[in-house]
């Protein structure tokens, strides 16, 4: 198995681009507006402090979160993946490839040193680059490797340490999740406790129902703990409660009485409904 992530963002040549996109659309208006959308400068926080990339000289890239970038990358990417079809790659190396945007995963049987080897030649010929930094060979029977948000690879059963194959919800989608509950719940937020609410169950709805497949229990309690403990806070210093406030605000209040969504009654509703 060969996870490979082209820096296709980065890298995507403008004028190569813009002739698969003229063999799809032929509006030239629609045209120049997302040739207009390539050259406009965006802003970046990094290690150095904020810089602008792209501008009207940039030859290369799509503007970093941009939310048409996802959408350019597909057609640029379907260069690869009509090769890999028309060579016939899936039968001569015994591999499948799994694709989002830029992102993509190779699933081969012994052939994945040989699949990556391919990936690095096409890529290099229709002008992207392979960031080697996020692309390595993986036995997904023994190894882990994240992909879109989950981690595949070997899992273990909670009742009994059993080792099975599967997948869960990364520790970087977890992540991410709880620095966003932190902006939510932040200290400078004034806003009613209604609206406060609303936000943080809209975030948790949307997050689990992404991540809904697998073995998710663990997150999903990870997730509600961490989630009572920066609502606590957030009630804490908002009601001036002189202590911790765990007696007047306990976990079943915070997902009961004040409505806060719980993952893991959505897991246990999850279950009930699959039961026979």
């Amino acid at each position: 198995m060969a996870p490979a992530y082209p820096k296709d963002f980065d890298t995507i040549p403008h004028t190569e681009l813009m002739k698969c996109l003229a063999r799809r659309i032929v509006d030239r208006h629609v045209l120049s507006l997302i040739k207009m959308w390539l050259k406009t400068p965006a802003e970046e926080d990094g290690k150095g402090g904020r810089r602008l990339t792209g501008g009207a000289k940039a030859k290369a890239g799509t503007p970093q979160g941009g939310v048409i970038s996802p959408l350019l990358a597909n057609p640029y990417m379907n260069r690869l993946l009509e090769h890999w079809r028309n060579s016939g790659q899936r039968a001569v190396l015994r591999a499948h490839i799994v694709n989002y945007a830029d992102d993509f995963v190779i699933l081969a049987k012994g052939t994945a040193k040989e699949a990556l080897a391919w990936t690095r030649d096409v890529v290099t010929r229709i002008g992207l680059t392979v960031n080697e930094t996020k692309t390595r060979l993986c036995d997904a029977r023994v190894e882990r490797f994240d992909f879109l948000g989950y981690t595949f690879g070997p899992q273990w059963r909670r009742d009994n340490g059993r080792r099975y194959l599967g997948a869960s919800p990364s520790k970087k989608s977890v992540q991410r999740v709880k620095d966003k509950f932190g902006a939510i719940l932040a200290p400078s937020e004034v806003g009613s406790w209604p609206s406060v609410r609303k936000r943080l169950n809209h975030l948790l709805v949307g997050w689990s129902a992404y991540l809904s497949y697998g073995s998710r229990l663990a997150a999903y309690r990870a997730i509600d703990d961490h989630v009572y403990d920066r609502v606590l806070e957030f009630l804490v210093r908002r009601q001036k409660i002189g202590d911790r406030g765990t007696r007047q605000i306990p976990a079943q209040k915070v997902f009961g009485d004040l409505g806060v969504h719980r993952l893991r009654m959505r897991y246990r509703d999850y279950l009930a409904s699959a039961a026979p």
